[in-house]
């Protein structure tokens, strides 16, 4: 399968190298033709406003919303559910708007506030698997065509609708590869 990375920003080279380790191609996305080549789409971790501003500045928004909605599995990771988010919290901004949540930038603290901690996600494994978060977002409302698969502390930090994934952690820093193969496997979209 051929998993395309939007490499704009962020955290890139990392979510290739696991994609590969899967026996996968991985390839870096920035530009509207590199989309018609792909089967899988990951909107990595980063820095969501450079990121969104780069989207707009390339003119990318449009074509990266057609193939989503074209039914493409798409995982957005971090900055990747910012990006994906219908509302952020306290802001007027919005970019793809293709998951009907509404997130909360930084939810848990600035950037010394990061950390790990190991979950089950009974939908992912039934082993517990790293989850990392950095300056991460987590979702404060949802729709019901949206559904939870992770909480940490009672807030929501895995959702899945359609064809979409998003989670506030990275399993791209870890080297755990349950949630990566989980999301290429495709069952969760069924």
């Amino acid at each position: 399968m051929i998993v395309g990375v939007l490499a704009l920003q962020g955290g890139v080279i990392e979510h290739i190298n696991q994609i590969n380790l899967l026996g996968h191609i991985g390839i870096e996305v920035k530009r509207e033709e590199e989309l018609n080549n792909i089967e899988a789409l990951i909107i990595p971790g980063g820095e969501s406003t450079t990121i969104g501003k780069l989207l707009k500045m390339t003119g990318l928004i449009e074509p990266l919303k057609l193939k989503i909605r074209s039914g493409i599995p798409t995982w957005g990771t971090c900055a990747g559910m910012i990006l994906l988010a219908s509302e952020i919290e306290n802001e007027k901004s919005k970019y793809l708007k293709l998951i009907d949540v509404k997130v909360r930038r930084n939810a848990f603290g600035r950037q010394i506030d990061s950390f790990k901690t190991f979950e089950t996600i009974d939908e992912v494994s039934k082993e517990k698997i790293e989850l990392v978060f950095i300056r991460a977002p987590y979702i404060t409302e949802i729709k019901e065509n949206v559904k939870i698969i992770c909480k940490i502390d009672n807030k929501i930090v895995a959702a899945k609708q359609d064809n979409i994934i998003v989670t506030s952690f990275h399993p791209e820093l870890t080297n755990d590869l349950t949630f990566l193969n989980y999301f290429l496997k495709g069952k969760w979209m069924k």
